[in-house]
């Protein structure tokens, strides 16, 4: 009997411990975080691989050579490009560890599982931190995606000219680069209609491929927005929070000081009586 009842405290104290836990953590930190980084993944692999498809089209079907010196043509360019999606797949997966953490931090959940806690000028000052520094990201999100829908944009017109190419018999359309400043304007690569390779490109997978890995790096970035907008909530939430909290603590400070200074008074006072009686 005594050992059911000890496995049920047992069981009980399981759960809940388990329940504090689980209202530990940061909701809405813990769902920006997953967008974030859902958003980030989508945007850096299909951006990734629609620019190693761009290449392959550029190279088969255009005849675009990389050149022998170091000038910055297009392959320069896409190798920049793809170095700096290294960067923000590294940075953005700290940045998301980062305002995680700082959401347990300033939760009221974590004041409930540990006590009590100071609010320092410190901490109100890394919160204030996070809110620029998120605001200045989402512009940059939004200037990302801005770029992101450029590609997006001209894979549409290809894949439009190759449409109207197939239903138009005996339409003149062509495909030049150097409207799109892919390559010199010296440099004459135009593909046009009737041409075998031009058939080849727009029945090949690559096109159709690459065309819909950037429509996916685009949806990624726009998620990456939407991601830091909701961070920018939740940091404002815990701001508001953290100066509340601190104007309380003023007060129960000056509260916890009056409160003192009337007990030594009434025990200064209660000993004078005392003395006097004596």
């Amino acid at each position: 009997m005594e050992e059911d009842l000890d496995e049920g405290q047992t069981q009980k104290g399981c759960l809940e411990c388990c329940i504090k836990c689980l209202g530990g953590i940061p909701y809405p930190s813990l769902v920006a975080t997953i967008l974030l980084y859902a958003g980030v993944a989508l945007f850096c692999g299909c951006g990734h691989e629609a620019l190693s498809g761009t290449i392959t089209i550029l190279q088969n079907y255009f005849e675009v050579v990389r050149s022998p010196v170091d000038a910055l043509d297009v392959f320069t360019m896409i190798d920049i490009i793809k170095y700096v999606i290294y960067g923000i797949a590294s940075a953005f997966f700290v940045y998301g560890i980062l305002l995680m953490v700082e959401g347990f931090f300033t939760s009221g959940a974590i004041k409930d599982l540990y006590g009590d806690f100071k609010i320092t000028t410190c901490g109100r000052c890394v919160s204030a931190w996070f809110i620029m520094l998120t605001y200045i990201f989402m512009l940059a999100w939004l200037g990302v995606t801005a770029f992101t829908s450029i590609p997006v944009f001209i894979y549409f017109n290809i894949w439009n000219i190759c449409q109207n190419a197939t239903v138009l018999e005996g339409a003149s359309l062509c495909l030049d680069p150097r409207q799109y400043g892919v390559v010199p304007l010296a440099e004459a690569k135009t593909v046009c209609a009737g041409s075998e390779k031009f058939y080849k490109m727009c029945e090949s997978t690559e096109l159709d491929m690459t065309f819909h890995l950037f429509i996916c790096a685009l949806a990624g970035a726009g998620a990456a927005v939407i991601a830091m907008i909701h961070y920018l909530m939740v940091l404002s939430a815990n701001w508001a929070y953290v100066k509340d909290a601190c104007r309380m603590q003023k007060y129960e400070d000056i509260k916890s000081k009056e409160e003192q200074e009337l007990h030594d008074i009434h025990s200064t006072r209660s000993k004078e009586r005392l003395n006097a009686y004596t």
